[in-house]
């Protein structure tokens, strides 16, 4: 395969270098179109040369890297942020399924993004994406999700999943609508909704939204929800779940 056009943007002259230095050490199936310092120059620089993917700081002067959005009417390459940010908005890049480099940058997760660029996936859902994480960051609330499905980008309203079923190393997602099929395992989702009090893991197999709740067994351990599912409740999770739903 040939190589992966790219350009990196970062208003810091050493932060460019220090990355341009990586590309080029670590990461040879990189070819290093440009560098540029702010997003008119990137603009015209990603209009000039059409690259695969673009390195992208985020806290910059005059436009932030964000904001690259405004200037063309389709994003047709692929973006990774780099940032340094603090946990929350790693949460939020987490479930609007954007690519990001934390500040300093590591190798492997470097590659990582580049192996993922490559693939290029979701391009076409990409400018849905960023407007979730945009709306994230500026309201710091989540509500919604991105999941993936063979190759498809699912925009899901957090209220509407009703659970989280584990299988094997897939996991389904329930909503009223339909079942989604995602390539996560079930402590993906259990660390993307943790600060959700709603969902509650019942089952090593189970992580349920008590909000979609409609009848418990106590003798069969089960729990009935909406959409006629009926999910395993854990002796283990018995207490813990009684405490949370108040019965």
């Amino acid at each position: 395969m040939g190589k992966i056009k790219a350009i990196l943007v970062d208003d810091e002259e050493s932060a460019r270098d220090v990355l341009q230095n990586l590309l080029e050490r670590f990461c040879p199936d990189i070819e290093l179109l440009a560098k540029c310092e702010n997003i008119p120059e990137a603009v015209q620089e990603i209009k000039k040369y059409q690259p695969d993917l673009v390195f992208l700081d985020i806290e910059m002067p005059q436009y932030s890297g964000f904001e690259i959005v405004k200037f063309f009417s389709e994003i047709n390459f692929q973006i990774v942020f780099v940032t340094a940010y603090d946990q929350y908005a790693i949460k939020a890049f987490e479930v609007s399924a954007v690519d990001y480099l934390l500040k300093p940058i590591d190798i492997a997760r470097l590659k990582l993004s580049i192996d993922r660029a490559r693939q290029q996936q979701n391009i076409l859902q990409q400018a849905e994406r960023l407007t979730l994480l945009n709306t994230i960051l500026e309201q710091r609330e989540i509500k919604s999700i991105v999941i993936s499905d063979k190759g498809q980008q699912h925009v899901i309203n957090i209220k509407n999943i009703i659970a989280v079923e584990a299988q094997e190393s897939y996991c389904f997602i329930h909503t009223p609508q339909k079942k989604i099929t995602a390539s996560k395992n079930l402590k993906h989702f259990e660390t993307l909704l943790e600060r959700m009090p709603q969902f509650i893991r019942v089952h090593k197999s189970w992580l349920i939204n008590k909000e979609h709740l409609l009848n418990y067994s106590k003798s069969e351990f089960t729990i009935q929800l909406s959409g006629n599912i009926i999910a395993k409740l854990s002796k283990y999770k018995k207490i813990e779940f009684e405490t949370a739903i108040s019965f």
